[in-house]
């Protein structure tokens, strides 16, 4: 595969099943989660969930109708395609991990659960939404996979949308943990580690 008959083709059917992968343990574990006591209101929901189906449709459309955005940006080599499904791997892997560490208290829309954790293990010792951000990176990946300007502006948008969810989210937490989540902020990112120590000169906590 890392020859030159690694084309497109079956780099995507690799990154495909990455992407399955992470879709059967979602649909698995989503039989096992806790009691929703306060959640988003729908409208809520569909500011974060249609920019998210948008931004998965132009990574995953393959049909070329996209015009000026099936603009190649990267050079379609089995080298680059190889580390574009390294990439996917590696971002499917960050997600699972995330939510086998989030276990009950996950949930697809911005919910406060009964008996909601404040999960502090795994990669939330360091980052907030490690599910995001495996989610993210796989997407770069696939967007380095393909090549071309409509799979990052699927990213793009995506990033968007999770960014908007996650405030949300972060707004719920501090409502139900109060100083305990403020505290937990200060020393996570985002969406990646929060480097440079905790206090103003941190340097790298999107």
């Amino acid at each position: 595969m890392a020859g030159e008959n690694f084309t497109m083709e079956r780099a995507l059917e690799a990154a495909s099943i990455c992407w399955w992968l992470l879709m059967l343990v979602w649909l698995v574990m989503a039989f096992s989660i806790k009691r929703a006591k306060k959640r988003e209101t729908p409208g809520e929901r569909a500011q974060h969930l249609i920019p998210l189906l948008l931004g998965f449709w132009l990574l995953f459309d393959s049909k070329p109708h996209w015009g000026w955005l099936n603009l190649q940006l990267l050079p379609q080599q089995p080298a680059v395609r190889m580390v574009g499904l390294l990439l996917t791997a590696v971002g499917v892997g960050i997600g699972i991990w995330a939510r086998l560490s989030l276990g009950t208290n996950w949930s697809g829309m911005v919910t406060l659960k009964s008996g909601h954790e404040l999960i502090r293990q795994g990669l939330y010792r360091w980052i907030r939404h490690p599910i995001y951000t495996g989610i993210l990176l796989g997407m770069v990946g696939t967007a380095i996979i393909i090549g071309d300007l409509r799979g990052w502006l699927g990213v793009a948008i995506v990033l968007a949308a999770f960014y908007f969810k996650a405030r949300r989210e972060e707004r719920f937490l501090k409502q139900e943990f109060g100083a305990k989540f403020e505290e937990h902020a200060r020393h996570t990112g985002m969406f990646l580690p929060r480097f440079g120590g905790t206090g103003k000169h941190t340097s790298f906590a999107f």
